[in-house]
């Protein structure tokens, strides 16, 4: 198919470029605002929850939001069911990330979650899902192909939901009007810490 690796690889490249563009251009403006609003004015934490890729999404999630002073942790599905929901209180915002909305293992801790009196973000693109039914709110990210073969690797909707909450965490920090000097003391560290805390600067 391919006349080689590197043909292949500008392929998915621009697959998943495209992937962001389609979500950039489809992604409903009034779910996002809510979201926005509910990071924006949340007197809790952020959790985040999700298996497989979609909980490595979850947990890049989780420390954007921390960088720009939205306290936000990931929550392990499996942990959740055994003592770890214990973490979830009724001023935090907890945000499910599972693409299908059909993974067992964040079926299960919802109603937890719901009994604690967390508010509930579902992120997928299955709005008639269980997670979706069940949560106070829902974000839904999709994108018509992932760029394998087989349409079964979650990597475009993967980066395409990162992406989103990326440019969800840059307004927090427009909108709340976040400085320099702000990054400068959660993140004194490596390169960038460097950078921040250079004298003139």
């Amino acid at each position: 198919m391919f006349a080689n690796v590197i043909d292949s690889v500008n392929d998915t490249l621009t697959k998943e470029a495209e992937a962001i563009l389609e979500v950039k251009n489809t992604f409903d403006h009034k779910q996002v605002e809510t979201v926005f609003e509910l990071i924006k004015n949340c007197q809790g934490k952020i959790i985040t929850t999700g298996c497989g890729t979609s909980g490595a999404a979850a947990k890049k999630i989780a420390h954007t939001l921390s960088c720009v002073e939205c306290p936000s942790l990931f929550l392990t599905p499996s942990d959740a069911v055994h003592g770890a929901l214990g973490v979830v209180q009724k001023e935090d915002i907890v945000i499910a990330f599972s693409k299908g909305g059909a993974t067992q293992e964040i079926n299960n801790l919802i109603p937890g979650c719901i009994a604690k009196g967390a508010t509930l973000i579902a992120v997928t693109e299955a709005e008639n899902s269980y997670i979706a039914q069940q949560s106070h709110y829902i974000l839904k990210v999709k994108v018509s192909k992932e760029p394998d073969d087989f349409n079964m690797l979650a990597t475009s909707s993967t980066i395409a939901a990162i992406a989103l909450f990326d440019a969800i965490a840059i307004a927090m920090t427009r909108f709340k009007g976040f400085t320099k000097e702000q990054f400068a003391v959660i993140h004194p560290g490596g390169k960038v810490g460097e950078a921040l805390t250079q004298k003139g600067e």
